[in-house]
């Protein structure tokens, strides 16, 4: 690890660039203090964010701490005493926050990452609103938040009720009376739909495939598996699926409940919106005053886009935590290590691969 350097042109250099301060990011800072890194000195972690929390602090008020599913703590450090009432953009900051100084990880926010790129002697240059790093190795932890999808239908532009996504859902209070239609099969439509519909006039679940909703305990050997399928297809360079888009649904007292109530009946896809709410090839027709799209995020990755890191398949193909194509580059809370947990791990990974890269030990392809 060499002290930090200037260069000309204002060019910061340190020995590592983290991109992101949720928990892939945080983790990864972590294990490079435990290798003996110092912030400012050998790395640092660039954050966009306005405040400590990831993509926490954005979640909607009433999705709180109780409610979270696999909500596991950052390495070194556990969230104890938390009250399951309070909101988990609350809970999960504070703790992102106290994590934070606990370990001294010095996060710069609110910094834009514009791009990365090539820079000289085999260093990566990292262009943001800050400042321009040139950096040895490259940790991503940007997650998706920044990146809702918003599928297009034909009619979409015309219609004249409200559309919005779940990345600015408000809480269901916003849709007292009104006719709402949550498009979706995932987690968040489902949590969407079972509180909206005790304040709506009326609901309607739409979603592409038939949902899929798993019974019993979520095993380890379940969980292996997802994480495994997910991993196949980033060592493809195929885009990532969601865990949950291959365990199911889970289902507890609370789905039971919605799904014996009709609240969780789905419809297929619609194939058309009109002014009035959305209509199927065969005639059928739905009025509603607000869609509701829970249809997911996609990585966000775009600042890497110099790097010519995609496959021909649209991701990024993996070994690990690394991509194939530049052993500099590692993307952690990608694909198999979206989840929390998974998170941790990868943060782990990516430093220790990052150790013996700027050792000058081969890489193992």
């Amino acid at each position: 690890m060499n002290d930090i350097g200037v260069r000309d042109a204002g060019v910061t250099d340190v020995d590592v660039v983290v991109i992101g301060a949720g928990q892939a990011g945080l983790s990864s800072a972590y294990h490079l203090r435990r290798r003996g890194f110092e912030p400012e000195r050998d790395f640092v972690v660039l954050d966009h964010a306005p405040r400590p929390g990831g993509a926490w602090q954005f979640r909607w008020p009433s999705l709180t701490y109780g409610k979270v599913h696999g909500m596991h703590a950052l390495p070194g450090m556990e969230l104890t005493g938390a009250d399951p009432e309070r909101p988990s953009s609350e809970v999960i900051a504070e703790y992102f926050d106290r994590y934070e100084q606990r370990f001294d990880l010095r996060v710069r926010r609110p910094v834009d990452v514009h791009r990365v790129s090539e820079g000289t002697d085999g260093r990566l240059l990292v262009q943001t609103s800050a400042g321009v790093w040139s950096t040895r190795a490259l940790i991503n932890a940007t997650g998706t938040w920044d990146r809702p999808f918003w599928p297009r239908y034909p009619g979409q532009d015309t219609f004249r009720g409200r559309q919005l996504h779940t990345a600015i859902y408000p809480g269901p209070e916003a849709f007292r009376g009104q006719r709402v239609i949550v498009v979706g099969g995932g987690a968040s439509g489902t949590q969407h739909l079972m509180e909206i519909a005790p304040y709506a006039a009326e609901t309607w679940w739409v979603t592409r495939r038939p949902p899929v909703f798993a019974e019993g305990p979520f095993s380890e050997d379940r969980g292996r598996a997802a994480v495994a399928m997910v991993e196949e297809r980033v060592r493809q360079g195929l885009p990532p699926l969601s865990v949950v888009s291959v365990t199911g649904l889970p289902v507890n007292d609370a789905v039971r409940k919605a799904r014996e109530d009709g609240v969780l009946d789905r419809l297929p896809m619609f194939d058309r919106i009109t002014p009035t709410g959305v209509e199927w090839d065969d005639g059928r027709h739905v009025e509603a005053d607000v869609i509701l799209w829970a249809t997911g995020f996609r990585a966000a990755i775009e600042h890497l886009a110099p790097l010519r890191l995609r496959e021909a398949g649209g991701g990024i193909r993996m070994d690990g935590t690394r991509a194939a194509a530049d052993p500099r580059v590692h993307l952690v809370g990608y694909g198999p290590s979206a989840s929390t947990i998974g998170a941790n791990r990868a943060g782990r990974a990516a430093v220790r691969e990052i150790v013996r890269l700027l050792a000058g030990e081969p890489v193992v392809v």
